[in-house]
């Protein structure tokens, strides 16, 4: 290709275009995906992803950001009305790299940290031995319920007045209830420890009025600006003002250096776009929906961890269907609906497999799916499940759904 060839070589465009219909014919279940707003996909190709911008607004190391410093100023200040924070910082690019900064700001190698047991829904980041906080870090485990897979706010506070963490976090990739936030903020004020509260999953609900905001309880909150919201895979830090200077220092420049500017102002588009009703509407339908599947597939036999969901995911137990989490995941691939392989709490099988599912329902609410989508949804994933050989139709029919 020449220079100013502005064409995809034919090998990587094969490659999109099948990625592209894959997600336009199968039904798209995954709790952490949602589908990008029109005007963030073009700001993510706009000519901000050329600037260059380390630092801060105001104090670059760069020429030629005066530009770029008014869309990170606009950025903060939308997410700070958006979720009502003193301090914003939308530079993370992870929701990972956003919680290295809590760690860089508030703790040291070898502190205690408390944290939800991630086979019971916690995050690896919350500690997990696979991930930098589980080696840096001395993790203390939480755990939910052995009969009602709840949280237990009086293990917490057990446990942190008997360990005194530097750190008590609140946040999962699974659990499907919501936290209780002013309960934890007294117990960490007993404890006299940082509360962070990781609302990757919860940003856009919290935006949309459908859950509670942590903001006002938690010394310091992360998001991601991805998965319900329907912005740019990106991370973002809210904090309250006495944490300003650590959390500033803790992004840049220990963990982060120039942040991608493109990004910075899809976030800014995101922010404006979940303060309309249009995303309040759409939060509404899909923990709807996700609490109609949830009750759907219950009535056809499987278990619901947890009882039910307050939020736009569950976790599935088919340990009735005699099948694994990765085989339950193969056979509903298998009839065009995409999922998550899960464990349980208190899993008998090894973690590889796991005896769970966690199905989402952000992409299915967009493509307009309704209560009434959602049975129709569970009578597929039963049979998909029970009968290989109704995966041909099944594909049809999910398709149809799709308007493919």
């Amino acid at each position: 290709m020449g220079a100013g060839d502005d064409a995809i070589d034919a090998e990587l465009a094969t490659l999109i275009d099948r990625e592209t219909r894959r997600r336009a014919q199968t039904l798209q279940l995954v709790a952490g995906e949602t589908v990008a707003s029109p005007a963030v996909r073009r700001i993510l190709a706009t000519p901000l992803a050329d600037t260059y911008a380390e630092g801060y607004p105001g104090a670059r190391y760069h020429g030629g950001c005066e530009v770029v410093d008014e869309i990170e100023e606009l950025a903060i200040a939308r997410a700070a009305s958006l979720f009502g924070a003193e301090y914003v910082n939308v530079q993370p690019v992870s929701g990972t790299a956003a919680a290295s900064a809590v760690y860089a700001a508030f703790a040291q190698p070898g502190d205690p940290v408390l944290s939800l047991r991630l086979d019971h829904g916690g995050h690896q980041t919350h500690g997990s031995r696979a991930n930098f906080s589980g080696r840096w870090f001395t993790t203390i485990r939480y755990a939910v319920g052995e009969v009602d897979e709840l949280v237990d706010y009086d293990q917490i506070r057990d446990l942190a007045l008997l360990h005194r963490p530097r750190l008590l976090v609140a946040g999962s990739a699974t659990y499907s209830r919501l936290f209780d936030f002013p309960t934890l903020r007294q117990i960490a004020d007993e404890a006299e420890c940082i509360l962070w509260v990781d609302a990757a999953h919860l940003g856009g609900l919290v935006a949309g009025g459908v859950a509670p905001s942590p903001v006002p309880h938690a010394d310091v909150v992360t998001m991601v600006t991805h998965k319900v919201l329907r912005g740019p895979r990106g991370g973002l830090l809210l904090g309250a003002d006495r944490h300003r200077a650590a959390l500033q220092k803790a992004v840049f420049p220990f963990t982060q250096g120039a942040p991608s500017m493109h990004v910075i102002a899809a976030k800014a588009a995101t922010f404006a776009e979940a303060a309309t009703a249009t995303h309040a509407h759409y939060v509404s339908r899909t923990v709807e929906n996700a609490r109609a599947l949830a009750a759907a597939l219950t009535e056809r036999g499987l278990r619901i961890v947890s009882g039910g969901t307050d939020t736009h995911l569950a976790v599935v137990d088919v340990s009735a269907t005699g099948l694994s989490g990765v085989q339950a995941q193969q056979r509903l691939h298998d009839a065009g609906i995409v999922v998550d392989k899960a464990v349980l709490p208190f899993e008998h099988r090894p973690v590889a497999e796991g005896s769970a599912i966690r199905i989402g329902t952000p992409i299915a609410t967009l493509a307009g799916a309704d209560a009434a989508a959602m049975t129709q949804i569970a009578d597929w994933m039963v049979a998909a499940l029970s009968d290989p050989s109704q995966h041909a139709r099944i594909r049809g029919s999910v398709a149809e759904l799709l308007g493919g």
